[in-house]
């Protein structure tokens, strides 16, 4: 016969019995101190001419208390005098014996009530903690709790087998193929181990990705457990660490105790950072918990054997703060750096991040990879993740070329300021200043194309030139010093057409300042200085992060300096205001253009350079008849 399935057990929380006992505790206290309403107190007198005046039924006498019930019911309540009874007392009163024997007298002896309640607040409280007590060492022995003080010393680490296998492949991994290659072939050793060691070859030990946050070390790391076919344990670097001392070291012997039964295996270790940092840089000194956590990862890894086939994998974008002991042979063997993508990688992550997604088909991939220089994979994602919202916003069923231009200006600029109304003299200022960048950029040699002008505020920037960079592997003089230029060009433009300056160019200064320091300090681009650095960084590992560089000069080089930074700067400032003399016509042309439609993407932008030839009549003629540009932009 089958069993016939049960029904839901109702269990009540543990919260819920300490809260009714605590309850029941606090009424039996606050009813023997009397806190609970009663009957109303009379004197003993008044009892007696109560009982005279025939109005008593009947009377309860309690150790000393008396309670007197009406004839009404109604109750009332008195106190006698000890060393005698009640019914002596109230015959001193006056009261016959005649009217007491016609009124019901019921006389009871609480002092064993009294007892069992006093042994009920002894002991209460005591069998209350017993039995808190004992219900936490029963959850804390349990073996599905993995908050167990009896657990804390077990690793965390997630074995990513099984059902839990991710389903990413190396198909699904895009712009990064040299480190694709070199994970691979952990894979290869795994599921063809005779191949290598046929050759004497040896299994790398340790393998470390390295590489800025967002390039996809986390997704090769998934991407090895979905194919690599073997147990697949995944930690993170803080998960070692705990308050309690010893237990990181606890929780790695545990972790690599159950990789190597499960040999061949794969640990990865996501931000080893964490738990890697150098020794010797924080507060504990030899005995700070997370130097002890990494001495016993240095211990486990290095106590690896051939046969063991248990490979670490580890991530991080802070390799310059790891142990040296960590990164020497025999533990991570192998660096494998993950880089943001170059412009052909960009197009093939747009490409599997646009699975599924239906995308217009007069959006080309190859331009929005050319305008995503230094993206990483994650930052490509959310770029189609926010063009497909922007679609959906719009009611449409495509995401077209407008939603990924709305999506790049989001994430770089940030969101568009609708509520900010430019007056017509900020508009006009915005668009001479915008224009000045833009009109420098297209007569410069060394500049990146104009993809889009536009004087729509976003984010802090009142308006903005957005340039279509290209990957470089090297910056020369020129490119600095027309990148320089370029920045002055707003600057230069209000000069020149309103003959003040404003606080617009603020940034674009600093922008100049830092790039022309940077040629003098740190590349050797200064005639006068010769060939040499100046300034060395000094961080703390301890803290992470570079606190800057110090001097590792004089004050007459310091002088020097900033002569040259000077002298940069003046020297590209009068290219920039001569660069504006001799274009005023497009300068003019073109931001008279952006009062009226506001935003002018590449086509629209090199088309009115171009034609900024043209005789007189001719530019009246299109000024007076803007409808295709206006056309276009919308």
């Amino acid at each position: 016969m089958d069993e016939q399935p049960s029904g839901p057990r109702f269990s009540i929380p543990t919260w819920a019995w300490i809260l009714a006992i605590l309850a029941i505790i606090l009424g039996l206290n606050l009813w023997l101190n009397g806190r609970f309403s009663g009957p109303e107190d009379i004197p003993l007198t008044e009892v007696a001419d109560l009982i005279e005046n025939g109005t008593v039924k009947r009377i309860e006498v309690r150790d000393n208390s008396i309670t007197v019930v009406n004839n009404d019911d109604t109750t009332q309540g008195s106190v006698k005098e000890e060393g005698s009874s009640a019914i002596e007392q109230l015959g001193f009163l006056g009261v016959s014996e005649e009217m007491l024997r016609s009124i019901e007298i019921e006389v009871s002896d609480s002092s064993t009530q009294n007892t069992l309640i006093t042994l009920a607040f002894s002991l209460g409280p005591v069998i209350l903690i017993i039995w808190i007590f004992m219900r936490m060492f029963r959850q804390m022995q349990g073996g599905g709790s993995g908050n167990s003080i009896f657990n804390f010393g077990r690793s965390k680490a997630k074995d990513m087998s099984g059902a839990d296998k991710p389903t990413v492949t190396f198909d699904d991994v895009a712009g990064v193929e040299e480190a694709k290659e070199e994970v691979q072939e952990l894979v290869q050793f795994l599921q063809e181990p005779e191949r290598f060691i046929l050759v004497g070859a040896r299994i790398p030990r340790g393998v470390l990705m390295i590489g800025p946050p967002g390039t996809g070390k986390t997704l090769l790391a998934r991407a090895i457990a979905g194919e690599a076919g073997v147990p697949f344990f995944h930690i993170s670097g803080s998960e070692f660490v705990e308050m309690f001392v010893g237990v990181g070291a606890s929780r790695v012997r545990d972790l690599f105790g159950k990789a190597k039964q499960h040999a061949p295996s794969i640990v990865f270790v996501d931000e080893i950072d964490a738990v890697g940092r150098q020794r010797g840089a924080g507060l504990g000194g030899g005995h700070d918990e997370r130097e002890q956590t990494l001495n016993q990862i240095l211990v486990e890894m290095d106590g690896f054997s051939n046969e063991t086939n248990v490979i670490v994998i580890a991530a991080t974008n802070r390799a310059d703060v790891l142990d040296p002991a960590l990164l020497r042979p025999g533990r991570f063997d192998r660096k494998v750096i993950v880089d943001l993508p170059d412009v052909r990688g960009r197009e093939a992550i747009l490409k599997i991040h646009g699975r599924g997604k239906p995308i217009a088909g007069d959006v080309d991939l190859d331009d929005l990879a050319r305008l995503t220089a230094g993206f990483a994979g994650a930052d490509l994602e959310n770029l189609m993740n926010e063009a497909a919202i922007f679609a959906a916003r719009r009611g449409r069923t495509e995401i077209q070329v407008i939603d990924f231009q709305d999506a790049f200006d989001r994430i770089v600029m940030g969101p568009e300021r609708k509520s900010k109304v430019l007056s017509e003299a900020d508009k006009e200022l915005t668009a001479y200043h915008e224009a000045g960048h833009a009109v420098i950029s297209f007569n410069l040699a060394h500049t990146d194309p104009v993809q889009k002008v536009t004087i729509i505020p976003r984010g802090r920037a009142g308006g903005y030139v957005m340039s279509l960079p290209e990957d470089r592997m090297a910056m020369s003089v020129e490119d600095f010093e027309d990148r320089i230029a370029m920045a002055f060009g707003g600057r230069a433009a209000e000069e020149i057409f309103f003959g003040r300056i404003t606080t617009g160019a603020s940034s674009d200064l600093q922008q100049a300042t830092q790039i022309a320091r940077a040629m003098v300090m740190q590349y050797g681009m200064s005639l006068n200085l010769g060939l040499r650095t100046f300034g060395e960084a000094q961080g703390s590992i301890f803290l992470g992060r570079d606190l800057g560089y110090g001097r590792d000069y004089g004050e007459d080089a310091a002088r020097q300096i900033d002569n040259e930074v000077t002298i940069i700067l003046d020297r590209n400032y009068v290219r920039a205001k001569q660069l504006i003399e001799e274009n005023k016509d497009q300068l003019i042309k073109l931001a008279e253009t952006l009062k009226r439609v506001e935003t002018l993407d590449r086509h629209e932008f090199e088309s009115l350079m171009d034609t900024s030839n043209l005789s007189d009549s001719e530019e009246s003629e299109e000024s007076e008849d803007p409808e295709t540009i206006e056309e276009a932009t919308n």
